[in-house]
């Protein structure tokens, strides 16, 4: 019997290799495996190496362009000497910014005016800080750009055009440019240039010092235009971006009687305060002040755990309100009383007499804070007018003073004296229903220079 022959790779068919097809099934599986990592290896490396290397490659060209710029300038004598002459000429913004700035708002001064750039000369000043623009026999562009809030280090008054280049912020790799706006290289004529409609489209929370400045520039390379004057660049005070969701619960300055009570200083969107007003039935502007004037012990009740110091805040705000001219008629079988948006008594007409507010007595006054509280109850069913005939004109915006208090300031005070000037009788301690002996009655109201209402004064002609 003849003995099993042992299979041997030594002396097997190179030819015919009994196990080569098994061991290339096995590693074909494998290098397809391994193929398919690498390359998508490859690929998320070559994604996020992008744009980095974009940003580098632009840097460099930048600084590059930069450096051949300066030494083109630094091998003619002519601007090498002019460069080393101290700048006199300077750009400027007259006016500070509105504030706070949020993306997609429009960029505009304090008096909602576009932003102005003036061209000055220092050394015509004298000293003072007047801003007369200087004209130049040439035109020149400015360029409206975005720089780092923290520039200019140490005290702020000293920087080359280097340094300003330098600190111009460009956007955050995958957004917008920072500014979005059709005017932002503007010509400047007679001195002056007017920046178009422009936005942000980032907040500041991005850079270190989370600040922006607006900077204006020579529209040429290196702030040198073409005729060699160095223009010494403009910026404005620094400020913070917030994005504009942020806008949706801004404070109003001055708050208008319509707004949401919330938009006043010291009362946040759904906070305490805003709910306590609002379980109360408070829910604009109007509502409170309306309070305040009614019973303004029930609104200090109301929000009894806020301090005295943040109440005044909340109630000087809510006094910068713009009333606007319309006028609540309230009604009854011998009297007609007129407010205006706040239920403060504008006049009342009682038994066919016209009284002012600073015509009435101690007594006269009890009854009409009566009908006061009567009128706040019953708001919605009170007569709105426009204008009221007769009525001195108003000043729209109330003014400092707790108006909550009005009617016990004014029980504190002599409202009328006697005196007899130019045939004239002035009348003292006058009650409703007191006929008027002889003559005509006039009353005069005034308003002082800061729109705060006067006493009125009442007087009889003897005559």
């Amino acid at each position: 019997m003849a003995a099993k022959r042992f299979f041997d790779d030594s002396t097997s068919d190179p030819e015919y290799p009994p196990t080569e097809k098994r061991i290339r099934s096995r590693h074909s599986l494998a290098s397809v495996v391994g193929q398919v990592v690498a390359a998508n290896s490859i690929q998320n490396l070559c994604t996020s190496l992008e744009p980095m290397l974009r940003r580098v490659v632009n840097e460099e060209m930048e600084n590059t362009l930069k450096r051949c710029s300066i030494s083109n300038l630094t091998r003619q004598p002519s601007f090498r000497i002019q460069a080393l002459e101290p700048s006199t000429l300077q750009l400027v913004f007259p006016k500070t910014l509105s504030l706070p700035i949020f993306t997609g708002s429009k960029v505009v001064h304090t008096d909602n005016c576009p932003l102005q750039i003036l061209l000055v000369d220092k050394s015509s000043t004298g000293g003072h800080n007047q801003m007369l623009p200087s004209t130049l026999p040439y035109p020149i562009k400015i360029e409206i750009v975005v720089l780092d809030g923290d520039f200019p280090s140490g005290d702020g008054q000293i920087w080359t055009s280097q340094d300003f280049d330098n600190n111009v912020l460009k956007e955050r790799t995958g957004k917008r440019p920072l500014l979005a706006g059709d005017s932002l290289i503007v010509s400047m004529r007679d001195g002056v240039a007017v920046a178009g409609e422009f936005e942000f489209t980032d907040n500041s929370s991005w850079i270190r010092s989370r600040k922006f400045r607006i900077g204006a520039r020579v529209f040429a390379s290196g702030s040198c235009n073409s005729h060699g004057v160095r223009i010494r660049e403009a910026m404005t005070e620094a400020f913070v971006v917030k994005d504009h969701r942020g806008e949706l619960y801004k404070k109003h300055h001055p708050p208008s009687l319509e707004d949401e009570v919330w938009r006043l200083e010291k009362i946040g969107k759904d906070g305490a305060f805003h709910k306590k007003l609002a379980s109360e039935g408070i829910k604009t502007v109007q509502d409170l002040l309306k309070l305040s004037t009614a019973n303004p012990l029930k609104l200090r009740k109301i929000l009894g755990g806020m301090s005295d110091k943040i109440w005044n805040v909340t109630m000087k705000h809510a006094r910068t309100c713009v009333m606007g001219n319309k006028h609540y008629i309230y009604k009854g079988n011998n009297f007609t009383i007129t407010f205006n948006p706040i239920c403060q008594v504008v006049k009342a007409m009682i038994d066919g007499r016209m009284y002012f507010t600073s015509d009435l007595t101690n007594i006269d006054r009890t009854y009409v804070q009566t009908m006061v509280s009567e009128a706040y109850t019953k708001w919605h069913t009170l007569e709105e007018n426009q204008e009221v005939e007769g009525l001195i004109n108003e000043t729209a915006l109330l003014t400092h003073g707790d108006m909550g208090n009005q009617y016990l300031n004014y029980h504190q005070q002599e409202m009328m004296i006697s005196y007899q000037q130019n045939g004239f009788e002035q009348a003292s301690s006058s009650y409703f229903g007191a006929p008027v002996e002889q003559g005509l009655q006039y009353c005069i109201s005034e308003s002082s220079s800061d729109g705060e209402y006067m006493p009125s004064k009442s007087f009889i002609n003897s005559g």
